[in-house]
């Protein structure tokens, strides 16, 4: 979860690698750091390094404090998993000799084992940390070479001798002042992509960093090297076998990943929620025809026709965004649904039928548990279909077809705009699955996505009412404790409100089904706990209809009960508005599309709890934005 900037090239390189590690930061800000080589000809090439605990800030005043020059260098921002977020584990790792530095994003899961092996070779290690055993055992490496024939190793020689040693999942980035020139890169596992620029090479951990620089890029597959050199890169296997990988446009607008005016990525995000919504739609959907395409499949029609089920698979709002697409599927293609945790699926040796379709959720396409998951389903012979938000990711790479959601780069760690693509993606995969499968009519296709073509506006009259959300906010900022409810296709997104409010605001919050509040958290409900509840409803649906029945009867369990009561509904409801103590009005819309247009008062709300309470909203404590080890 860690991020990786390493140039090579002309420019400056102190700033290069700064201005990347900044729009890295959401992979991780518990310390940072900085290594150089200068190689100017006159002497031996010289290597220094900064580093820092805490955020990037720190890094900069360190560098303002003690400046660094040179032609090429890596730098890194560190989530921490082995050692503690101090100065001293903070990214780059060097080797005993300090003419080798590291950075790593990953997990070296044998580390003990090769730190106590060259321990008592004499090694002396500096940090608590699992990758400076990397840094040592390349300069073991190159110690072996001088002795067994006196000659010189090149770098890349040692990474791939190196590499085969380490279990694990990791990326790095290496550069030595025995080889320069030159920087090496390594994939297995966590992501990495080289950015080709003009006389300049570039390799990060996401697209982001690079996009000021150039947008040619292409990704790093798992067992990958990559070596930079100021001539181009060449591309090997871990056998030294020369690779290709196919190079990407990236037609993401670099002032996309810029905050735009808004205080807050979070509160840019939620806003671009209309765009992102038309975007995933652009070119999908035929509204005179009733017809769906979707592009980037080996998938087939027949193939989707002979489906007896499907299983998605994703984790954290990513699971709340599939649970939603259960709904979804199941209504439009009478297909049963199965909703797994990518983080549990592949430890219960479970049950994968190939008549079954196995869809995989991730915003970054990198997440290493839905990863093993596709990777689980697809060797028990299930075809496989990702639906992720970055073109060449690993997900859509390596599944059979693959959904792109169009919400363009997603710098806040808490997930808004990619959760509503999500939505939407599964929505247009659903229509897709009832028009092959016969289960859904032309014009009953084509009033959904008539309907679905007016939620953008929609959307964007919701944004128009932020200052009811800070509103809310300053009433209940300093409560510990929140209940989201919800029934139906709306639970889901109760969990995600719930998982917005507590990962940004630190406040507790817990989602649940509104129709089980009997069967025990009742037994919580008093005058201190704020209960939300999600009552919007299509009264052209008699399922909806008795839903929000239901739902009336919970409102009234709770203010019965002396709750605090915030009901989102239907503009206009008179029912909810005699009932409740607080209510946020939505416009009306179908059943299956109101979720895309509940989700965003609870964003405004989370956020603006969360700005009252002085938290960290881009950058919550504990998190990163793309989970890339376990």
């Amino acid at each position: 979860m860690c991020g990786i900037v390493g140039y090579i090239g002309s420019k400056r390189v102190v700033p290069v690698i700064l201005d990347g590690l900044k729009r890295l930061e959401y992979r991780g800000y518990d310390s940072a750091g900085i290594a150089v080589i200068q190689n100017d000809g006159s002497g031996p090439a010289h290597m220094e390094i900064r580093r820092a605990q805490g955020k990037l800030r720190n890094l900069e005043e360190a560098l303002r404090l003690q400046p660094l020059e040179g032609d090429y260098g890596i730098g890194h921002t560190r989530w921490a998993t082995h050692g503690r977020p101090t100065e001293e584990n903070a990214h780059p790792h060097r080797d005993c000799s300090g003419e080798i530095v590291v950075v790593h994003n990953g997990i070296i899961e044998n580390y003990l084992a090769l730190k106590h092996e060259l321990a008592a070779a004499g090694h002396q290690f500096r940090t608590e940390t699992d990758t400076e055993v990397v840094a040592h055992l390349i300069e073991e490496e190159f110690n072996r070479a001088a002795l067994d024939n006196g000659g010189s190793l090149k770098l890349e020689q040692a990474v791939l001798r190196v590499a085969p040693r380490l279990k694990g999942v990791y990326a790095l980035a290496i550069i030595s002042t025995r080889d320069p020139e030159k920087i090496v890169a390594v994939r297995n596992g966590p992501p990495a992509v080289i950015g080709l620029g003009q006389g300049e090479y570039f390799v990060a951990s996401d697209i982001p960093a690079l996009l000021h620089h150039t947008r040619d890029v292409f990704f790093l597959a798992d067992g990958d090297v990559a070596v930079l050199t100021p001539q181009g890169v060449q591309l090997m296997d871990f056998r030294g076998r020369p690779v290709t990988r196919e190079i990407t446009h990236v037609t993401w607008d670099p002032i996309m990943a810029e905050k735009g005016g808004f205080k807050h990525f979070m509160l840019k995000e939620i806003y671009e929620q209309p765009r992102a919504v038309r975007d995933t739609l652009l070119g999908r959907i035929s509204l005179d025809r009733g017809e769906v395409f979707l592009d980037e499949m080996e998938l087939s029609e027949e193939d989707f026709r002979g489906l007896t089920g499907a299983r998605i698979i994703a984790c954290g709002t990513s699971w709340h965004a599939a649970l939603a697409g259960k709904f979804m599927i199941e209504r439009l293609a009478r297909l049963p649904v199965e909703v797994d945790y990518g983080s549990e699926f592949r430890y219960r040796d479970p049950l994968v039928d190939p008549s079954q379709l196995t869809v995989l959720i991730s915003q970054s396409g990198e997440t290493a548990d839905t990863l093993a998951a596709l990777r689980e389903a697809r060797d028990k012979g299930s075809k496989t279909l990702a639906i992720c938000n970055v073109v060449g990711s690993m997900l859509a790479r390596e599944a059979n077809g693959a959904l792109l959601t169009h919400a363009g780069p997603e710098i806040g760690v808490a997930s808004t705009k990619a959760f509503t693509a999500q939505l939407t993606a599964l929505l247009v995969l659903g229509l897709y699955l009832g028009r092959a499968r016969g289960t859904l009519a032309a014009a009953a296709a084509v009033a959904v996505m008539e309907e679905l073509d007016r939620i953008p506006a929609k959307l964007e009259s919701l944004l128009n009412h932020d200052e009811e959300f800070e509103a809310l906010a300053r009433r209940f900022y300093r409560s510990r404790d929140f209940l989201y409810l919800g029934r139906g296709i709306h639970y889901p997104i109760a969990l995600e409100g719930a998982l917005k409010l507590k990962e940004i605001s630190y406040i507790h919050a817990e989602g649940y089904p509104a129709g089980e509040m009997k069967h025990g958290p009742n037994a919580l409900i008093d005058e201190n706990l704020p209960v939300l509840v999600l009552a919007a409803h299509d009264p052209n649906d008699p399922a909806s209809v008795v839903r929000y029945e239901k739902t009336l009867s919970n409102i009234k369990e709770a203010k019965a009960r002396e709750g605090e009561v915030i009901v989102v509904a239907n503009a206009g409801d008179a029912n909810v508005r005699e009932a409740a103590d607080h209510v946020i009005e939505i416009p009306p819309a179908p059943e299956l599309l109101l979720p895309i247009l509940e989700v965003v008062p609870l964003q405004l709300l989370a956020y603006h709890i969360a700005v009252r309470r002085g938290c960290d909203v881009d950058q919550p404590r504990n998190l990163a934005k793309s989970v890339t080890v376990e």
